[in-house]
C-alpha cells in the first residue's frame, strides 16, 4: 500500500488564491455560506435533543423527521414577529449592532481550509476560501470585531440590563482573547507559519494537539468563555440581567445575534479542528492510506471532527452550572493566562534545545492537573474554613460596617421631635 505522503497533492501557495477564475470565487462564497446556516439550524436541533435527552425529555419531535426543521420554523416565526424599537434607543446604532456582530463571525470562516486541492470543472482549487499569511491572526480580529456589535447593543438600547451585560461581555471577551492568543503561540512555533493552510500541511506526521496539549486546554477553555457560553454565559444571564444585551431585540435582529453566536460556535471549533487535530486530515490509522487524504474524502473528516467540538459545547451547556463573576474571572488572569505564559516560555525552551518529546510526556499529566485545578470546587484557591459558631448565637453574615454615629444623630432627633 502506497503511503499517504507520496500521493498527496500539494498545498496551493498562497498567491495562487487571487488567480482563480471568479464564477469559482462566487462558488466557494455561496459554499462557506449555507454550509454555515445548514450546520447552525443542526447544530441548534441537536443542542435541543441531546440537552432533552440529558434531562430524560423528547426535544423537538414534531416538525420534520425527528424534529430536524424546528430551527428553521423558528426562524420564520422570529422573522414574522412584530419588530419593536424602544423609544429610548440610538436608532442608527441600535440597527447597527447585530450587523456588526454578524459579519465577522461569517468572515472569520474565510481562511478555514475543509479539504485538499480538488478539481472543479477542470480548475484545481483548494478547498478553501481564501488564505493569509496571517491566516490565524484575522481569525482573532474577525472574533475581537464580534464584541463591538454586543457592547453597541447594550448601550444604545437605552435600558440598564443590556448595558451591564453588554459590559460584562467587553470585559469577558478582552480576558479570554488573552489566554487563547497565548494558547495558539505555540502551535505558531511548532507549525513556522500562521497561515491555517500551512499549519494543517505542518500536521502531516503528528497532529498538535499531541505535541502541544497544554495549549489545547487552554485554547478550549479560553473560547468557550469568547462564544460567551455555558457555564461562562454571564452576559445573558437570564437569572440576573433578564436576557443580557439582546433583552431590547426582537425580530430578525434577535435572530441575528443567535446567528453570530453558533455561527462563532463553528468557527472556533473549526480553528480547533484546524490548529489541533490536524484539519482535514485523516485520523489513524487511516491517514496511512493515500485515497484518506486525496478528493472529497476530507472534509468528512474536517466535518466529523467539527461536529465532536460542538457536542462538547452542547455537553457543557447541559451538565455545568453558571459559574459567579469572580470565579470566571480568576479562572481567566490567574489560572489561564500564568499558565500560558510558563507553558509558552517551556515550548519555547524545548524548540531552541530540539526535546521534542519532552512536551509530550511532561504536557498530558499538566493538562490534567490544570483541568483539575481550574474547575475544583474552591476555584484554584484554598479558601480558610469559617470560625465556629457557638450555640444559641445568632449567624454570622457578611454585612458592611455603618457608622454609628450618624444614626445616633437621627435617632435623637427622632426622640427630640416626639
Amino acid at each position: 500500500m502506497t503511503q499517504a505522503v507520496l500521493a498527496e497533492p500539494a498545498p496551493l501557495p498562497l498567491p495562487d488564491f487571487g488567480s482563480e477564475p471568479w464564477w469559482l470565487i462566487i462558488i466557494k462564497v455561496l459554499f462557506v455560506f449555507v454550509f454555515l446556516l445548514v450546520l447552525t439550524l443542526l447544530t441548534i436541533w441537536g443542542e435541543r435533543r441531546v440537552v432533552a435527552r440529558m434531562q430524560q425529555r423528547l426535544g423537538p419531535n414534531r416538525t420534520g423527521p425527528f424534529g430536524v426543521l424546528q430551527g428553521l420554523a423558528d426562524g420564520l416565526k422570529l422573522a414574522f414577529k412584530e419588530d419593536i424599537i424602544p423609544a429610548m434607543a440610538d436608532r442608527p446604532v441600535y440597527l447597527l449592532a447585530p450587523i456588526v456582530s454578524t459579519i465577522p463571525a461569517f468572515l472569520a470562516f474565510s481562511v478555514i481550509p475543509f479539504g485538499p486541492t480538488v478539481s472543479i470543472f477542470g480548475h484545481r482549487t483548494a478547498l478553501q476560501l481564501t488564505d493569509l499569511p496571517v491566516g490565524v491572526l484575522f481569525i482573532l480580529a474577525m472574533s475581537s470585531l464580534g464584541v463591538y456589535g454586543i457592547v453597541l447593543a447594550g448601550w444604545a438600547s437605552g435600558s440598564t440590563y443590556p448595558l451591564l451585560g453588554s459590559l460584562r461581555s467587553a470585559a469577558q471577551m478582552i480576558s479570554y482573547e488573552v489566554s487563547m492568543g497565548l494558547a495558539l503561540v505555540a502551535v505558531f512555533l511548532y507549525a513556522g507559519s500562521l497561515s491555517t493552510s500551512q499549519i494543517v500541511d505542518a500536521q502531516r506526521s503528528r497532529w498538535f494537539i499531541i505535541a502541544v496539549p497544554i495549549s489545547f486546554v487552554i485554547y478550549g477553555i479560553s473560547c468557550v468563555g469568547e462564544t460567551n457560553r455555558a457555564p461562562f454565559d454571564l452576559p445573558e444571564a437570564e437569572s440576573e440581567l433578564v436576557g443580557g444585551f439582546h433583552t431590547e431585540y426582537s425580530s430578525l435582529k434577535f435572530a441575528m445575534f443567535f446567528l453570530a453566536e453558533y455561527i462563532n460556535m463553528i468557527t472556533v471549533s473549526a480553528v480547533a479542528t484546524t490548529l489541533f487535530l490536524g484539519g482535514w486530515r485523516a485520523p489513524w490509522p487511516l491517514s496511512l492510506f493515500s485515497w484518506a487524504n486525496a478528493g472529497w474524502l476530507p472534509m468528512l473528516w474536517f466535518v466529523a471532527k467539527l461536529c465532536i467540538f460542538l457536542f462538547i459545547f452542547i455537553w457543557l451547556r447541559g451538565t455545568m452550572p453558571r459559574l459567579r463573576y469572580d470565579q470566571f474571572m480568576h479562572l481567566g488572569w490567574k489560572v489561564l493566562v500564568p499558565g500560558a505564559l510558563v507553558w509558552l516560555l517551556l515550548v519555547a525552551t524545548a524548540r531552541a534545545l530540539s526535546f521534542r518529546d519532552f512536551l509530550l510526556y511532561a504536557g498530558v499529566p499538566a493538562a490534567v492537573v490544570l483541568l483539575a485545578w481550574a474547575f475544583w470546587p474552591t476555584g484554584g484557591r484554598q479558601d480558610r474554613p469559617p470560625p465556629p459558631v457557638e450555640r444559641g448565637t445568632p449567624p454570622r453574615y457578611p454585612v458592611p460596617q455603618l457608622d454609628a454615629e450618624p444614626l445616633r444623630r437621627s435617632a435623637g432627633k427622632e426622640v427630640t421631635r416626639a
